[in-house]
């Protein structure tokens, strides 16, 4: 029997990534929303939920438009200082994209946008390496919750369960996570199953720029640089 093509391996290491050609494209798209909006903003994310920012990209998406992904790249299309800026003292926005941060060009008041951005914030379930807000310990006993067939999979997840009965029953108590410590991906599913959400989705201003004003909003290290230069 002949094999199937489905079946062929594909190495990953061949497959195409993203070139100069997409690097160039997100710094001229930069540079063309500089000349359409009239402000620029840095925000940081915490806890970043990809449909969720999408969700709130669409509320904004008549008056603004979104930047996420290399920050050199966008430090590029800004201009790294003041003799390759684009336009006076944009460079300050440049020097401020940093770590987990994105931009955000919006022809909206300055108010609306600081509404928006204040209020948001969604909740979900934290994810493995993210920091236990509580102490989640189960006690000794039946745990309810869960059915017979759940079994098996909570033993390989490390908790001291058996049947009884056809009750899942923990056979002492168990610590899940404890605050303040990075979370297991046993203690991430875990805390699935029991409907417990740890991670909170916001967004934080850093700072906004117009051809007519620069506004920090937050301090961050080097950011007295910034605002001196």
């Amino acid at each position: 029997m002949p094999k199937s093509k489905r079946d062929r391996p594909v190495t990953l290491s061949k497959t195409k990534k993203k070139g100069r050609e997409h690097k160039e494209a997100i710094v001229n798209a930069i540079r063309q929303a500089v000349e359409d909006y009239s402000s620029i903003y840095v925000f940081k994310f915490e806890n970043m939920r990809n449909l969720k920012f999408k969700e709130f990209r669409e509320k904004m998406k008549s008056t603004s438009r979104f930047f996420l992904g290399s920050n050199k790249v966008m430090q590029v299309s800004l201009g790294r200082s003041a003799a390759d800026e684009m336009r006076p003292g944009i460079y300050k926005v440049s020097k401020l994209l940093r770590g987990d941060a994105g931009l955000c060009f919006t022809n909206l008041a300055k108010e609306e946008v600081e509404r928006l951005f204040n209020e948001y914030e969604d909740y979900d379930f934290g994810r493995t390496g993210s920091i236990a807000t509580e102490k989640v310990e189960l006690k000794e006993g039946p745990l309810d919750q869960f059915s017979h067939e759940m079994e098996p999979f909570l033993r390989k997840q490390g908790m001291p369960v058996r049947l009884n009965k056809g009750v899942v029953e923990l056979v002492a108590d168990y610590v899940v996570c404890e605050e303040g410590k990075p979370l297991s991906p046993e203690a991430a599913r875990i805390l699935r199953l029991l409907g417990i959400k740890m991670a909170t989705f916001r967004l934080h201003l850093i700072c906004r720029w117009s051809p007519s004003d620069f506004e920090l909003y937050i301090d961050a290290p080097g950011d007295s640089d910034v605002e001196s230069s």
